[in-house]
């Protein structure tokens, strides 16, 4: 099931519009019920005011309902086993679970498993700010 979410990752980052860093960037999740959500990064002229791919996959998630996430894929056309940026890293800490799969990919598929604690095992829990 890993390789589906590469290449919906792949085909979104074909999507994306970086004419300022030429870094395309593009992001998959699965849901535990399957659906998936992908995303591009997106810049705008104002650098760095655009956002990145995972953003995109979130919002298109978040604006579908969410749900418990199953796993995410990144991927980079000019880098290999890329991880979300440390904001995204929060970003899907705040929806996902620390065992949720996170896919590394390079341009063929699936290079390394990590889990989202090992991403950020130390990041902020929406409940120490209520």
């Amino acid at each position: 099931m890993s390789h589906d979410l590469f290449t919906r990752a792949r085909e979104a980052m074909a999507k994306c519009h970086a004419p300022y860093s030429k870094f395309p960037v593009g992001a998959a999740l699965r849901t535990v019920d399957g659906r998936v959500y992908a995303g591009a990064n997106m810049e705008v002229a104002s650098f760095p005011e655009g956002w990145c791919a995972e953003t995109t996959m979130l919002s298109h998630y978040l604006m579908d309902g969410g749900g418990e996430i199953a796993e995410v894929a990144v991927v980079a056309e000019r880098m290999d086993r890329i991880t979300p940026c440390g904001g995204c890293r929060q970003r899907l800490a705040e929806f996902a679970k620390a065992d949720t799969r996170l896919y590394l990919c390079d341009q063929s598929g699936v290079v390394e498993t990590v889990r989202m604690a090992d991403m950020l095992p130390y990041g902020f829990q929406g409940e120490t700010l209520r």
